[in-house]
């Protein structure tokens, strides 16, 4: 077994939002959370046997923010594509329980868990176009308005009245 020496997972993780991390230039990719609405490859390619369960699993991973940095990196999708057959496995009651570890660690790599985001250095963006329209924007769809008592604003004038 090997010694000393920095491993993954191997105490905390650099907070990119600390001055040290900021000084070794560490950064997190933001992803958009809208998701990945790109060319998605083809499964056949990486699994001899494809079912729809197969291909619904498959595209639904492929619609999330990570899949955006995995087009980029095409050495991910059989990592993909084995967590796609892991779940399909799960389903079957006689499954080994050794399943749901491989899928936990799966979903970490690829960056599906907070721990695998911040591994990875990623990061969902926050849209805050989005944000900001819901502020104003009531429950039920209708602009919020603000009081005439909050439009109101105090003006000093040059006798500090």
């Amino acid at each position: 077994m090997a010694s000393g020496g920095a491993r993954n997972r191997s105490g905390p993780q650099p907070d990119p939002s600390s001055l040290r991390s900021a000084a070794r230039e560490i950064r997190l990719t933001a992803l958009p959370s809208e998701g990945f609405d790109g060319d998605v490859p083809s499964l056949d390619s990486y699994l001899p046997l494809v079912t729809a369960r197969h291909e619904s699993i498959w595209s639904d991973l492929w619609s999330t923010p990570q899949a955006c940095a995995w087009s980029l990196e095409s050495w991910r999708w059989p990592i993909v594509a084995d967590l796609v057959e892991y779940r399909v496995r799960v389903d079957d009651p006689d499954a080994p329980a050794s399943l749901v570890t491989s899928i936990r660690q799966l979903r970490d790599d690829l960056g599906l868990s907070a721990a695998g985001l911040k591994a990875n250095g990623w990061a969902i963006a926050v849209d805050q176009l989005a944000q900001q329209v819901a502020k104003k924007v009531a429950a039920d769809g209708t602009p919020k308005r603000s009081s005439a008592r909050d439009r109101i604003k105090v003006v000093a004038n040059g006798d500090g009245v």
